[in-house]
């Protein structure tokens, strides 16, 4: 008997919820059409794709010359659709009700446009727990791809994973291919007929797969690919080369599924793809983690250290990151009143808006990932708010709740009406730190402050600084890029939350600490106090119809400077469409900083936003403002990204009234 191999060959197109459309226009010009084009010219090679939800949607709108393809190719039986949740969310963090749902909602979606339910799931990001496999196997889910790596990590030797393995969890079965990473780094970056003779050194007699499934972008949109794979005819010369070949042979998952047996029993540990395991871990561990990494590969140890080299789970960016950890917990609490609602009550419109909130993207960062992404942050709070509104418009809430919703151990006073609702936590800065419209479905309060992030240490950057202060050039800085101009001042960290209403007093002394301590509370308002030197700060927090109303009563004799910060999430960012109008003139953009020595009305408008805030003060201040900007990494190189637009008011104190009222005015176009 010949030896013989079947390729199971997949790949994964996805793209955010919210992400623009020119990207996914550009996407489907550059990958998914021409692919799908290719593909279908050759009805021998089977293989599996996956699409997420909402990307397939759009493309089946948009593009459904090409998406006819896809129907085409799957009646033939060239092509498997592959199932996942619907909005690629990590099944799990999110509750056992909402990753059956969420599959469901995928698996319709594939039925309803080419007539079949799939067998087989896509894991977001890989990331393996056990706790999925009930939600999975009840879902109608028969099996799984995670990556070679996680195999490893249970002790499995890496020459016998050429075949599906079992598990267990709770009664229920899943089975588990091992995606190949040689084949991932080959495909498609190897010569054509080079990925093809591996594929063939991979031959035995009797069963073996080579099995293959990653991110169809590679084909494409990754750096000079789409010259390489289409131009040049890379993924034409390969599939003509695996038809060629008399050893190798494919099959979908689902084909190579019914026909073999599973190769044994395998218990996974918690983990995802090595470099995600980096990325979860807090800056100064993530730092020397990268040095144990780099140390094993300089000492040629890697491959046989790595699955033993695990740095942290997927969940970490919860800890790391309290903005995440603030989007997930109100996914969460929205979720359980959403499920809680009698059947009737409870619309799909409602079932949509949580699964666009559980969207995995905006909730983690590494070399991908979006959360240091407004617009994509701002696709999850638009789904969380609107959600919410309909939450309450069919069993509304007290006007005034109190509870430690993020569990960090600071309780927080959600204040709202119909029309707006304001976050405030009690960690004595009495600050808001979520200020929703529900008209426009935002949160102002939706920003991200400036962390260390451990590639921030990397010579790379400092010598790229530098250089861009004239300090000569390093041979290092020829190795990454810049989109924007990088300075050392924005690498300085907050040691707090952005956020609305952080107050400070500056005396001769210095900076007067202030704590805020909540003194009363009714259905429209919060009353803190603060002592001070000359007696006691007061501070109240209003809601009003579409305002925000924030009044200050000092003691007598107070003296010193009084500072107010306001960190405002306004959608157009640096871009063209947000800028400041100050007495009906347009005193300049969102991105470029701004100061005006005296003023008591300003308005801030934004097009994409569809509406404008307006700051009212009862006595003029000082006031500047300026844009807020971060610092991430990501497959295009170092960049700043604008996450808020950041207001000061200033006021030298006594100015003559002991009391000065601000409010926010939110209002429509």
């Amino acid at each position: 008997m010949n030896p013989t191999i079947s390729l199971l060959f997949g790949v994964h197109a996805h793209q955010p919820v919210g992400n623009f459309t020119e990207v996914l226009d550009d996407a489907h010009q550059r990958c998914y059409g021409p692919f799908i084009r290719t593909l279908y010219r050759y009805p021998g090679f089977r293989f599996a794709a996956h699409f997420s939800g909402w990307l397939l949607d759009y493309l089946l709108r948009v593009y459904p010359e090409d998406m006819a393809l896809l129907k085409q190719m799957v009646a033939r039986g060239q092509l498997e659709m592959v199932g996942a949740g619907d909005t690629e969310p990590v099944l799990a963090v999110i509750p056992y009700r909402d990753r059956i749902s969420q599959l469901n909602a995928l698996s319709d979606r594939l039925h309803a446009a080419f007539g079949q339910r799939p067998q087989g799931a896509w894991l977001t990001e890989r990331v393996w727990e056990a706790t999925v496999v009930p939600a999975l196997a009840d879902a109608g889910v028969g099996y799984v791809t995670v990556d070679d790596y996680h195999f490893l990590c249970a002790g499995q030797d890496a020459d016998k994973l050429d075949g599906f393995f079992s598990t267990e969890e709770d009664g229920r079965r899943l089975d588990l291919y091992p995606i190949s990473e040689a084949l991932r780094y080959r495909l498609p970056f190897a010569p054509a007929h080079e990925a093809v003779a591996y594929i063939e050194s991979l031959a035995k007699t009797g069963e073996a797969a080579a099995i293959y499934f990653d991110d169809i972008e590679k084909f494409g949109i990754w750096p000079e690919t789409y010259a390489w794979v289409f131009e040049q005819g890379w993924l034409t010369q390969f599939i003509e080369g695996v038809l060629a070949s008399q050893i190798i042979r494919t099959e979908t998952f689902s084909e190579h599924h019914a026909r073999t047996r599973t190769q044994g029993v395998v218990y996974l540990p918690t983990t995802s793809y090595i470099e995600m395991n980096e990325w979860t871990l807090p800056e100064h561990v993530a730092t020397r983690y990268a040095e144990l990494i780099a140390a094993s590969k300089a000492g040629g140890r890697f491959d046989g250290e790595k699955a033993f080299l695990r740095g942290g789970i997927w969940k970490n960016f919860f800890s790391v990151y309290p903005e995440s950890n603030w989007m997930h917990k109100r996914m969460l609490s929205l979720s359980q009143r959403l499920h809680a609602l009698p059947a009737q009550q409870a619309s799909g419109r409602m079932q949509v808006l949580l699964h666009e909130a559980q969207a995995n993207d905006a909730y983690w960062h590494g070399l991908f990932g979006g959360l240091y992404l407004p617009h994509l942050r701002r696709a999850v709070y638009h789904a969380i708010v609107e959600l919410e509104q309909l939450l309450d418009g069919v069993l509304p809430r007290p006007a005034l709740l109190r509870e430690d919703v993020d569990m960090d151990g600071n309780d927080e006073m959600f204040l709202h009406n119909s029309t707006m609702q304001a976050v405030v936590r009690l960690d004595g800065s009495a600050s808001v730190i979520e200020l929703d419209a529900y008209r426009l479905h935002h949160n102002f309060g939706d920003t991200l402050r400036r962390q260390p992030e451990h590639y921030h240490h990397k010579t790379l950057i400092n010598d790229a600084v530098a250089a861009q202060h004239g300090d000569g050039i390093s041979s290092a800085h020829d190795r990454i890029s810049f989109k924007h101009v990088v300075t050392q001042d924005d690498l300085a960290y907050d040691t707090s939350g952005r956020t609305l209403f952080r107050d400070a007093l500056h005396t001769a002394e210095g900076v007067v600490p202030l704590d805020f301590v909540l003194q009363a509370s009714t259905d429209d308002s919060l009353s803190f106090v603060a002592q001070t030197s000359a007696g006691a700060l007061h501070k109240h927090i209003v809601m009003l119809d579409g305002q925000l109303k924030v009044v200050y009563q000092f003691p007598d004799n107070l003296h010193g400077q009084f500072s107010i910060e306001m960190n405002l999430a306004m959608p157009s960012c640096d871009g063209p469409a947000g800028r400041f109008v100050l007495d009906d003139q347009i005193a300049g953009g969102f991105g470029q900083p701004l100061t005006v020595e005296s003023m008591d009305q300003i308005r801030l408008e934004d097009e994409v936003l569809g509406g404008s805030v307006s700051l009212n003060l009862s006595q003029p201040a000082g006031f500047t403002a300026h844009p807020l900007f971060t610092v991430s990494q990501s497959e295009a190189g170092f960049e700043k990204i604008m996450q808020a637009v950041t207001l000061q008011l200033d006021w030298q104190l006594p100015t003559g009234e002991n009391q000065m009222e601000l409010s926010l005015i939110i209002s429509p176009v």
